[in-house]
């Protein structure tokens, strides 16, 4: 089930109007109506053909200048269900990516009232992904020769594992992603915190750093 929001950007919306009309007449008018999804800027996924299941119903939301106002939304499903859509997780990170950058542009005051009348239960979406084949043997390697300390950082692990072995995380100076090769000289053993800059930032400083930290243990 598909609760659709109509469409008028500022100020309340009306039913008599434009695309309002024609969807809630769709039962009748002979109009046949089919769900497109974007996550990714200007790539338009085919969901099928969708109809009503009821009559729109009005509900308030926030419009684009955080004033809050009276929406139409429409309950729609798919005419022939063949399972959720299933996009890539480029696209869903790449949607993910606009949506925040589009909230920290926001004002405070419009920020707090999108997120004071967001949905309370998140909605879901199936993502597509692929995963390389690690070799354990070569991420063990790199955790051993760090002795507990991250090579980037060089602070302790923050915390023990079920094992009370020190807990840090593998990382492909040259991601996998982009040609990096699963080996002894190309994998490094990181904090969490460093793990996550290293994939926020990836800054050449860091990858520096962590090339003369493998070196060192030739």
């Amino acid at each position: 089930m598909l609760h659709y929001t109509g469409m008028g950007r500022l100020g309340d919306q009306s039913l008599t109007r434009a695309q309002n009309k024609t969807l809630a007449e769709s039962r009748s008018n002979g109009v046949d109506v089919f769900l497109f999804e974007v996550h990714k800027l200007r790539t338009y996924a085919f969901g099928g053909q969708v109809e009503l299941t009821g009559d729109p119903y009005p509900e308030t939301q926030p419009d684009e200048n955080g004033h809050q106002r009276r929406v139409w939304m429409f309950p729609l499903r798919l005419v022939e269900p063949s399972g959720p859509l299933v996009i890539s997780e480029e696209a869903h990170l790449a949607s993910q990516q606009r949506k925040a950058q589009h909230a920290q542009g926001l004002s405070d005051e419009k920020l707090l009232l999108r997120a004071q009348h967001a949905p309370s239960q998140p909605g879901r979406q199936r993502v597509e992904t692929t995963q390389f084949v690690r070799d354990p043997h070569v991420a063990e390697l790199a955790k051993r020769n760090a002795s507990g300390r991250c090579q980037l950082c060089g602070a302790a692990a923050p915390f023990q594992d079920q094992r009370g072995a020190p807990y840090l995380e593998t990382h492909h100076i040259v991601w996998l992603a982009r040609g990096g090769s699963d080996s002894i000289e190309n994998t490094v053993a990181l904090c969490p915190n460093c793990h996550r800059r290293m994939h926020v930032l990836d800054s050449p400083p860091d990858i520096t750093t962590l090339i003369a930290a493998v070196r060192r243990l030739r």
